[in-house]
C-alpha cells in the first residue's frame, strides 16, 4: 500500500548534510517527494511510496545524518496522491 508522509524535523538538522543523506535514503528505498531547510531551523519533507520504505524514512529522520543532533520528528499522514517523480531537494 502506497502512503505519504508530511514531516517536520527538528535540532540541529542544518548545516550538516541533513538533506543530502536523506536524498540517498530516499532514492535507495524508491520512495518519491522532497525535502527543505525552514528558516527557523528545522527541515521539512514529503514522502510518497510503499508503506513500508515511508516508515524506514521516517526512523531515518529521528537519527539524521552523520553531525545531526534531532529532537523531534513530527510526521503527519495525507491523501496519497503519486505526485511526484523521484525525490528532490527544494532550496
Amino acid at each position: 500500500m502506497k502512503i505519504r508522509v508530511h514531516v517536520w524535523v527538528s535540532g540541529h538538522v542544518q548545516g550538516v548534510s541533513f538533506r543530502y543523506y536523506t536524498k540517498e535514503q530516499a532514492e535507495d528505498l524508491d520512495v518519491n517527494g522532497w525535502i527543505k531547510n525552514l528558516p527557523d531551523g528545522k527541515v521539512e519533507a514529503v514522502f510518497e511510496g510503499e508503506e513500508s520504505a515511508v516508515n524506514q524514512m521516517i526512523e531515518f529522520c529521528r537519527h539524521g545524518s552523520t553531525g545531526a543532533h534531532v529532537n523531534d520528528v513530527q510526521a503527519q499522514k495525507e491523501k496519497f496522491i503519486n505526485e511526484f517523480q523521484g525525490f528532490g531537494i527544494v532550496f
